[in-house]
């Protein structure tokens, strides 16, 4: 059975509704929690000589003027009173009132004003998360202590996260075993359509694999080397599409000098860094249309530093991130979120030579879905991952020289 998209009845000739943001002037100190919130951490800022935790972000500790550091603290909470605005003139909540604040004791120490889920009321146990808004700013969002009962059937919450369900997914490289895995999480997750690209195969045997059973999956064409095959591939969709998956790379060994493959290298190129490009330009007009558009990619942790075996892997991931983060500064504007998934090797024939720890492709779709259901901009999957991003923040230099080792 051949997917359908869902068919939106539009008037040809009203004008597109706009998508505001929230307010994005924020000190220093917030974009901070910023982007410890887009990393998934509830972290706040302790004083490192009173201990005293404090909120909002500031410079300086507001008891003794001492120096701040990040921390992550409990998350729960008490809500000590609730409250409905239903009228503003700030552009994107006039387009969502009402809208509920509270204000929340947290078990960290501070009081702070908080949004609200629908269930809360004063006196209840909350459990608090630091999500990022629309802007890409960081937020706290008070959530039921007792299991929250997801975000997204909350709506407040929906305007932090980017829900699967019912919604259209396009995953670049379903031929592969990620983008096989992927396609599979995103069916169970209740994805309304999930289109899934096929590149040429290398060979043969690859083609055998070109067919979902699932009738929510739909194949189509994509060759992310090619300008035209990419054009083609959203012409063809016919539909609105909410959330654009990268999962296309070209993994081979070798280094610079020993075992160097100038043709490898340009390929790990095209399809990881230009074909990125492609991707994203492509992508673009279509999700910022959307009321939670997202891109995600799937990076190789070999991007942070590199490995001197993977040579040009670790090239064109390194210049992959980049283009990642300043296309995510090119979204915040439309309220389109930009993630990426930092893995290390994965369980695959691409890493047949590489010894355990390895990512089963699965665990690593099964991450993707709960990244986007939380709203993070970034999240590592493994072991090796999470140890690999921990030593790159602690310090660049000593990782890069130790990895190599």
């Amino acid at each position: 059975m051949t997917a359908r998209f869902r068919r939106e009845k539009r008037d040809p000739l009203a004008r597109a509704v706009e998508r505001h943001v929230p307010p994005g002037l924020r000190s220093r100190a917030m974009r901070a929690m910023s982007a410890r919130a887009g990393q998934g951490h509830f972290a706040l800022q302790r004083c490192l000589e009173c201990r005293a935790v404090t909120y909002p972000p500031r410079d300086i500790c507001p008891h003794c003027w001492s120096e701040l550091a990040w921390e992550d603290q409990a998350r729960g909470a008490v809500v000590l009173s609730e409250t409905t605005i239903r009228v503003t003139t700030d552009l994107y909540f006039r387009d969502h009132l009402p809208w509920r604040m509270g204000k929340v004791a947290l078990d960290a120490g501070p009081v702070a004003l908080a949004h609200l889920h629908a269930g809360l009321k004063a006196g209840d146990r909350a459990e608090m998360k630091l999500v990022l808004d629309k802007g890409g700013n960081a937020a706290l969002f008070a959530a039921p202590a007792a299991g929250d009962p997801a975000m997204p059937a909350d709506v407040q919450g929906r305007e932090f996260v980017v829900p699967v369900k019912d919604r259209t997914v396009l995953v670049s490289d379903g031929r592969n075993a990620v983008g096989r895995a992927l396609v599979e999480a995103l069916t169970a997750a209740g994805a309304g359509c999930v289109v899934a690209g096929l590149p040429p195969p290398a060979r043969p045997a690859d083609a055998k694999g070109e067919q979902f059973p699932a009738p929510m999956v739909r194949s189509v064409p994509l060759d992310l080397t090619d300008s035209r095959s990419v054009s083609e591939c959203f012409a063809r969709l016919g539909g609105p599409l909410d959330i654009v998956v990268n999962t296309a790379r070209f993994v081979r060994p070798g280094g610079i000098s020993r075992s160097a493959n100038l043709i490898d290298q340009k390929k790990a190129f095209d399809i990881g860094a230009l074909g990125f490009s492609r991707l994203a330009q492509a992508a673009a007009p279509l999700l910022v249309r959307r009321p939670c558009g997202a891109f995600v990619d799937i990076l190789s942790v070999h991007g942070l530093a590199p490995d001197a075996g993977f040579a040009g892997l670790s090239a064109s991931e390194a210049a992959r991130y980049s283009l990642l983060q300043s296309f995510r500064h090119e979204m915040r504007a439309a309220g389109v979120r930009v993630s990426a998934i930092f893995a290390g090797p994965t369980d695959d024939e691409d890493h047949q030579s590489v010894p355990l720890p390895k990512v089963a492709p699965a665990r690593l779709a099964g991450e993707l879905i709960k990244l986007l259901e939380a709203g993070q901009e970034q999240r590592c999957v493994g072991d090796f991952a999470v140890d690999a991003m921990d030593r790159w923040l602690d310090d660049p230099a000593l990782y890069s020289r130790e990895k190599n080792v």
